[in-house]
């Protein structure tokens, strides 16, 4: 799926990230593609 971030960020393909909501990790995952 498609992620638009808020700020702009630095990533390359294979960087692994997480996505944390009020101080909790909600979600994981390695950047396959960059669209943009």
């Amino acid at each position: 799926f498609k992620v638009k971030l808020i700020q702009p960020v630095a990533m390359e393909q294979g960087l692994r990230f997480a996505i944390r909501e009020g101080g909790r990790t909600v979600g994981a995952g390695v950047v396959t593609k960059i669209l943009d």
